[in-house]
C-alpha cells in the first residue's frame, strides 16, 4: 500500500532536478552579494524540519566559509523583544509554507536594521519571501502529506547551491547537478532490514555527527510523527554523557554514518554498542564491512545527508504501515504550524 509521504519522498528527485534548472541567475548574483559584503557571523531562522535542514546550512558556512552560524531563538524577538544587533549579518530563514510569525517577523527585523536576508522557502508568495531581501524558491511543489519530505530535500539542496555560489566551488558544483540521479538511487536502496527491528520498538536513539547530525535530528522527528515511535537524536559525542545509561539489551539505535571524518568515530561507536546488547543499525556506504544497511552517496561527500534521508524517508513510510498507523495523518498535527 502506497502513501501521499512516500509517493512526495520518491518525487524528490524530480523537485530537485526542477530546483537546479531554474533560478540560476538568482543564486550567482546572491553568491556575489556575499563574497562582497563584510558580515563575519550568521544566524538562522526556522522550525521543525527546516531547523533541520538550517543546521545542515550552517554546518556547510562553517566548516567551508569560516564564518560562525547561529540558529535564532525567536522568542528573543518575538516575545522578549531583545535589542539585537541586525547590521552586518547574514539571517537565512528556510520554511515550507513561510507563513508562520514568528519566522517571518524576524527576518523582517533583521532586514530593517541592515543585514542581509535571505529566504529559501517553498511559496514564493508567502509573508516570508516577501520580507526577505533575497527569496528563492525551493521547487518542491504542492506538498500533501503532513510529514514534510521533498520539502525538506528541496530545502537541504537549497542551502548546498547557496554556499556553492558564494564559495565559487566546482566540485560542490558537480555533485549538485548529479544530486537527482543519486536520490533515484536512494529511493531505490533497501532497508526493509531496519522494519524487523523498528516495528516493535517503543523507543530508539538515532545518532550522527558532524554533517550527519541534521539528520538525525530529521529522522527522529519522523520516527515521532509518523510511526509515534520515541525518538531523540544524539551526536556521536555526546552518547557517553549521560545517554548511554539507557543502553540495555535490544535498545534500538539508528547510526548514520556518512562519509567524513567523523565516519570511523560512529563505526566504533556502532561495534561498541552491539557490544553492550543493542540492536545497532548502522547505515554506511559499502565499503563499511559492518554496515547492517546500505547508505547512498552523491558524488561530493558534502551532499551525502541529502540521499541518506531519502533512503531513510522511503523506509519510514514503510514502518509507520507495519506499526498500524498512517503516516499521512499523524496525530494531533497540521501541514502549516504557526506559532509565536
Amino acid at each position: 500500500m502506497t502513501s501521499l509521504m512516500l509517493e512526495e519522498a520518491v518525487s524528490a528527485a524530480d523537485c530537485v532536478a526542477q530546483q537546479l534548472s531554474n533560478d540560476a541567475e538568482r543564486y550567482a548574483a546572491l553568491g556575489h552579494h556575499l563574497r562582497s559584503a563584510s558580515f563575519q557571523n550568521a544566524v538562522t531562522v526556522a522550525r521543525g524540519s527546516s531547523d533541520h535542514a538550517s543546521g545542515y546550512l550552517a554546518y556547510l558556512i562553517m566548516a567551508r566559509m569560516g564564518r560562525l552560524v547561529t540558529s535564532l531563538p525567536m522568542s528573543l524577538l518575538t516575545l522578549y523583544k531583545a535589542p539585537l544587533q541586525a547590521a552586518g549579518t547574514l539571517a537565512v530563514s528556510i520554511s515550507q509554507s513561510g507563513q508562520s510569525p514568528d519566522v517571518v517577523e524576524p527576518i523582517r527585523y533583521f532586514r530593517a536594521g541592515g543585514a542581509t536576508t535571505v529566504a529559501l522557502v517553498n511559496d514564493i508568495d508567502s509573508p516570508l519571501a516577501h520580507a526577505a531581501q533575497w527569496a528563492l524558491p525551493l521547487r518542491a511543489g504542492q506538498e500533501r502529506s503532513v510529514a514534510a519530505t521533498k520539502s525538506f530535500i528541496a530545502s537541504l539542496t537549497a542551502g548546498a547551491r547557496l554556499v556553492a555560489e558564494w564559495q565559487q566551488d566546482d566540485e560542490l558544483k558537480a555533485g549538485l547537478a548529479a544530486l537527482p540521479d543519486a536520490l533515484r538511487r536512494a529511493a531505490r536502496t533497501d532497508w526493509s532490514a531496519a522494519l524487523d527491528v523498528l516495528a516493535p520498538a517503543r523507543n530508539i536513539m538515532v545518532v550522527g555527527r558532524g554533517i550527519s547530525f541534521p539528520i538525525a535530528l530529521e529522522a527522529a522527528l519522523k520516527f515521532k510523527e509518523t510511526s509515534a515511535l520515541q525518538a531523540e537524536a544524539f551526536s556521536g559525542a555526546e552518547i557517553k554523557h549521560g545517554p548511554m545509561a539507557l543502553i540495555d539489551e535490544g535498545y534500538p539505535l539508528l547510526i548514520f554514518a556518512t562519509r567524513g571524518p567523523a565516519q570511523a568515530g560512529l563505526v566504533a561507536l556502532a561495534d561498541e554498542m552491539r557490544g553492550r546488547g543493542a540492536r545497532v543499525l548502522l547505515a554506511a556506504p559499502a565499503d563499511v564491512p559492518s554496515r547492517d544497511l546500505d547508505l547512498p552517496v552523491s558524488d561530493c561527500p558534502d551532499l551525502d545527508p541529502i540521499v541518506a534521508i531519502e533512503a531513510f524517508y522511503v523506509m519510514a513510510a514503510h514502518l509507520a504501515q507495519a506499526r498500524g498507523l498512517d503516516p499521512d495523518k499523524p496525530r494531533h498535527l497540521n501541514k502549516v504550524t504557526k506559532t509565536h
